[in-house]
């Protein structure tokens, strides 16, 4: 295998299958949740309502994730990824015969939303799963030494599923409907389910099986807080998510500065997933396990930089090319933060560990729009995104300083000591 190999990982065949499963999955609960935002709208004309759908979500997966984390390090991957699928294919199935009008014929409204939110609800509940164990089956299915190619290639597809999930679930709704849409996204998460039984079971790692919930929950708070190239990755990420995220506020500035109207904040929109997508794959020929800390931080500040231009422009293609560079940056910085959590993360430990990094991430996502609403409110729009890219500026170089463990990682030496095991 060539060292610099950019399809290294993809000559493992239950790698591929793996991608596979993982890009039907995504792409369908990416399709689901557009499907969902539109059939609640459309009953309700609140957009509250819809600001509870993310709140049925985030509130089990944030509760849940570490206990999910225990779980996960204490059973066989593959199954435990095949059960997870079977239960969210239950919830394609509900949601379909909720939005079939021969079966809600005598439903009232509050009756299907508060179903919804029930089912929404559960499927956080899975989320919480669903992480842990997909970065745990990876590590289990390619060898160390290309760690790093495996986690740009997995990063790449569900980046592109997740961008492709939702730009067909839109025009599915158009197509064939609401409810048919969600039939084709039951069909799609059963075909996941029948392709995960093409990759072999795994071996459980994890020494210490049947340890007590509260001190295998302790001892995985523990390391993540203790290794600091982990803990500034995440915090890192967690920052520029917080303070950096400007989706929430994209139609703001579509309709009330650029003043570009519904097609232009779908180019918008577009503008961060291209930008996202094109970086991952650029990444295959990238070597970025060397000077790893320096390359997450600078692409940080990139990221940074990107948010405080498009804030201040007010000339459409340049905050299109804006939007573009903090996808691009972000892409970057997001394979190099997977690279380092699966290079640095004992196999006993995987579970725990991605837990930890779904509640730094996870959490941040929903807060970041809440927190850029809110400065939105209090200090207009063009303020508030500015002041998250300064804010991101400022956490890169304040650990930066504060961290030379991460400031000064090199990923060389661990890809090296795994060539030679």
């Amino acid at each position: 295998m060539a060292k610099n190999d950019p399809y290294a990982a993809l000559r493992i065949k239950e790698f591929n299958i793996f991608l596979l499963v993982r890009f039907v999955l995504v792409f369908g609960w990416s399709m689901q949740f557009i499907v969902i935002e539109w059939e609640v709208y459309s009953l309700t004309k609140d957009p509250l309502y819809l600001g509870l759908i993310g709140l049925m979500e985030i509130i089990p997966a944030f509760t849940m994730a570490l206990f999910a984390g225990h779980i996960v390090d204490q059973k066989e991957k593959r199954n435990l990824l095949a059960l997870c699928i079977a239960a969210f294919s239950l919830i394609s199935l509900g949601l379909f015969l909720l939005t079939w009008d021969k079966v809600i014929t005598n439903w009232s409204t509050n009756s299907i939303l508060y179903a919804v939110y029930a089912l929404v609800f559960f499927g956080g509940f899975l989320r919480s799963f669903f992480g842990p164990t997909i970065f745990s089956l990876v590590a289990l299915i390619v060898p160390k030494k290309i760690y790093p190619n495996a986690a740009t290639w997995s990063t790449s597809t569900w980046k592109a599923a997740t961008v492709l999930g939702a730009l067909l679930g839109g025009f599915s709704i158009h197509w064939i409907g609401v409810p048919y849409t969600l039939c084709v996204i039951f069909i799609m998460v059963a075909i996941s389910f029948v392709l995960t039984f093409l990759i072999k079971k795994k071996p459980i790692l994890n020494p210490n099986i049947g340890e007590p919930v509260r001190e295998s929950l302790k001892v995985g708070v523990r390391f993540v807080f203790s290794d600091k190239a982990i803990l500034g990755a995440l915090t890192l990420d967690m920052i520029a998510v917080l303070f950096g995220g400007t989706v929430a506020l994209l139609s703001v500035f579509a309709q009330d500065i650029l003043e570009v109207g519904s097609q232009g904040f779908g180019i918008l929109n577009a503008s961060i997933s291209l930008g996202s997508i094109f970086s991952m794959f650029m990444t295959t020929y990238m070597p970025i396990s060397k000077n790893a800390g320096k390359k997450l931080l600078a692409t940080i500040f990139g990221f940074g930089l990107c948010i405080i231009a498009f804030g201040l422009s007010n000339i459409f293609w340049v905050s299109v090319l804006a939007l573009f560079l903090s996808g691009a940056t972000d892409g970057i910085s997001m394979v190099i933060r997977q690279t380092i959590l699966q290079l640095k993360t004992p196999d006993n430990m995987r579970g725990r560990v991605s837990a930890v990094n779904s509640m730094f991430v996870g959490s941040s996502n929903e807060l970041g729009a809440f927190e850029s609403g809110l400065a939105a409110k209090l200090i207009g729009p063009v303020a508030a995104v500015v002041f998250g890219g300064i804010m991101t500026l400022v956490t890169v170089a304040t650990i930066g300083v504060k961290n030379p463990v991460l400031r000064n990682l090199d990923l060389t030496k661990d890809l090296e000591e795994s060539e030679n095991s």
